[in-house]
């Protein structure tokens, strides 16, 4: 049985989140994403709010769950995990590390949103494997929502590309 832990730190919550995955991209957290928008203690009850990278996630259990698990695995037994849509996630919020190893994973990162809506116009996409710009759209939409897909022209490799929103 887990003890009960009546003065969790923010500090502690957000270094425990820190370690979530996110569900659809491992090589990040939910706290690179920058989904995690605000931790409250109060006692012993413990609150994460989180927004998710788009309001249809099919993720959002998982992310959920995860939250609440962690949190509970530094030994608090009231936790709370909202989830809100405003302000609206943004691929502005994503940290610069976490681009980069997004571009490691093979994935590109995304430019700079523009007043927080999804382009409808696909801005310059780098190849994440060689650099280059000569790459071509083959589809609108990836596996998930939040992505297109590419294939670049000069090393010939297919890669996922993140919208801007």
């Amino acid at each position: 049985m887990t003890p009960t832990v009546t003065h969790a730190t923010p500090a502690a919550i957000w270094a425990a989140l820190s370690h979530v995955p996110d569900p659809e991209i491992p090589v990040v957290s939910i706290t690179d994403m920058g989904m995690v928008r605000d931790v409250s203690v109060d006692g012993g009850r413990v609150t994460v709010t989180f927004t998710p990278t788009f309001s249809g996630c099919p993720a959002l259990h998982v992310i959920r769950d995860s939250i609440e698990q962690a949190v509970r695995d530094l030994g608090v037994a009231d936790v709370e995990v909202r989830s809100t849509l405003t302000p609206p996630w943004t691929t502005d919020w994503i940290g610069d590390d976490a681009r980069e190893r997004l571009r490691e994973y093979g994935i590109a990162p995304p430019a700079p949103a523009e007043h927080g809506l999804i382009q409808l116009d696909a801005e310059p996409t780098r190849c994440p494997r060689c650099g280059s710009l000569n790459v071509r759209m083959t589809a609108s939409f990836g596996p998930t929502l939040c992505k297109r897909m590419y294939v670049c022209e000069s090393c010939r490799e297919p890669f996922e590309g993140f919208k801007s929103v």
